[in-house]
């Protein structure tokens, strides 16, 4: 087993899905958090693009024991994303009949909701659009600390924050807030077409 501090040296969040997962099915408890940590927002973001935010955090709950249930199943570990991303969006999908099947839920629009949850893909344009996602995600953990947080700061947040906060916060000038972010948002750019973005 890994050490924590060697794990946190080398940022298992940058591990490749086949060394995490390797890590997770010999009961790596760090790599299983540095799995979770990877791809929450990916699982999280799913529920909530269908506008389920109150059901998102069961959601994520589920998914999290199935994939643990599933793990030493997984074919390619590479083909994680895709799995959690069809998982997450039956798991929504099950969700909603559930609910529609309550006298006290508002009624759902009974097309949008397959009657086998099962064994419905998740629509290519989503698949798409959160496959994106997910890279854009991944290439930010590539940057180094400093522009992976400018960036978060300045186009992550939600109401943004004053170029003052951030300077103050990142101890920089406040004139060189946009220099950084200039090369910062350049060394993004090439990583996503490094990632084939």
């Amino acid at each position: 087993m890994i050490g924590g501090t060697k794990l946190a040296r080398e940022g298992a969040t940058s591990w490749s899905d086949e060394r995490l997962v390797s890590e997770c099915l010999k009961g790596n408890e760090e790599a299983w958090s540095a799995l979770i940590g990877k791809y929450k927002n990916l699982i999280y973001s799913i529920p909530v693009k269908m506008g389920m935010h109150e059901d998102a955090a069961d959601i994520f709950q589920a998914v999290c024991l199935d994939l643990l249930s599933d793990m030493p199943r997984l074919r390619e570990p590479r083909a994680l994303p895709k799995w959690l991303m069809q998982t997450c969006y039956r798991k929504c999908l099950q969700y909603r009949r559930k609910s529609e099947k309550l006298p006290a839920a508002p009624e759902a629009d009974a097309e949008d909701i397959p009657a086998d949850a099962e064994h419905t893909s998740l629509p290519d344009h989503m698949l798409c659009e959160l496959e994106k996602e997910q890279m854009v995600r991944d290439a930010l953990t590539e940057l180094s600390p400093r522009c992976e947080r400018m960036v978060r700061m300045l186009f992550f947040e939600n109401p943004p924050r004053p170029y003052q906060e951030i300077a103050r916060e990142l101890e920089l000038a406040t004139g060189s807030i946009g220099f950084i972010r200039g090369r910062c948002l350049d060394k993004l750019k090439r990583q996503l077409e490094k990632m084939g973005f």
